[in-house]
């Protein structure tokens, strides 16, 4: 229902079963009051208003007894003599109570980037949107993310990009010397702004990721929010087997526990890439069964598609 509330708490009901002519004349009675509380709240006497605004103090008079159907014209002018709006005076909601109000004049009296920052508050893009096609995979090392993502970057005509080779071509270092020259938070902070780099520069991407990124919170909620995310599943024996296939022999040299700890690793982020949109797991399955796959499951999804 919508309401018009006076000074002096009375409400008068806007409903169309209420004639038009009653609905008017409570519009002007709420006017007519609004001008007069502003003009004493200010100490204006009805004069000087009348000097302001150009419009006579005998109709000033009429209109804030409810008396004066006023133009829209004269009414703007007298907005202006009493430094407000003209919807402030004509507003349903009352201009000494409403939070509305009060938010939109602060809104107004904001820099862009606040006004921005509100909006995207109130009023936020849809996921799918946000997300356009980029697609994220995530899983740990030796799952298969930039195999797969490679091969269906080529069938699908999306760019492939890996974020430590992003990295690298960036600084101009590899990885191991980030890692070494400015320690796990300085990596994880070029990796953040690599993320952001991309999403400024593609709508449109395969992007593989290192596994331990999920445990930074901020930057993995940026992947779910923008990214269309995949989880790229294997046993944790599987893991091992493709690292020491590519001939990284780190995860077993000198640490015959490392099988135990790769799979305290898994289970300590499961929840983590749970999170994910999709889950493709690839244990156990021919690298082209796991394209195929891949592919089946990016397109079931509309994850190419603009939402």
């Amino acid at each position: 229902m919508s309401e018009i509330t006076n000074f002096q708490g009375q409400t008068v009901s806007a409903e169309t079963d209420v004639p038009a002519d009653a609905q008017v004349a409570a519009l002007i009675r709420s006017v007519g009051e609004r001008v007069r509380r502003a003009r004493e709240l200010k100490g204006l006497p009805r004069r000087v208003v009348s000097e302001l605004s150009g419009v006579s103090p005998r109709y000033l008079a009429q209109l804030e007894a409810g008396e004066g159907n006023i133009s829209i014209g004269l009414l703007k002018r007298v907005a202006i003599a009493l430094d407000h709006r003209i919807e402030w005076l004509v507003s349903e909601e009352d201009p000494w109570t409403s939070e509305v109000l009060k938010v939109a004049d602060l809104y107004r009296a904001s820099p862009a980037a606040v006004r921005a920052r509100v909006l995207d508050l109130l009023e936020p893009e849809p996921p799918e949107r946000l997300r356009a096609r980029r697609i994220c995979l995530i899983g740990l090392r030796g799952a298969g993310k930039s195999t797969l993502g490679a091969l269906a970057g080529q069938r699908l005509g999306a760019p492939f990009v890996e974020l430590n080779r992003e990295i690298e071509d960036h600084v101009g270092m590899a990885v191991t010397e980030v890692m070494a020259l400015y320690g796990q938070e300085g990596y994880r902070r070029l990796e953040a702004q690599a993320i952001d780099r991309i999403i400024a520069t593609h709508d449109s991407l395969i992007l593989a990721v290192a596994g331990g990124i999920v445990a930074e919170p901020d930057t993995y909620k940026t992947l779910l929010s923008r990214f269309h995310t995949i989880w790229i599943k294997a046993a944790p024996d599987e893991h091992m087997s493709r690292v020491r296939a590519q001939g990284d022999t780190r995860p077993m040299a000198g640490n015959p526990e490392a099988m135990e700890q790769l799979k305290s690793i898994l289970q300590s982020r499961v929840t983590l890439y749970q999170r994910a949109e999709a889950m493709l797991d690839t244990s156990g399955k021919p690298l082209e069964t796991s394209v195929q796959e891949l592919l089946d499951l990016i397109r079931a999804h509309g994850f190419l598609d603009l939402g």
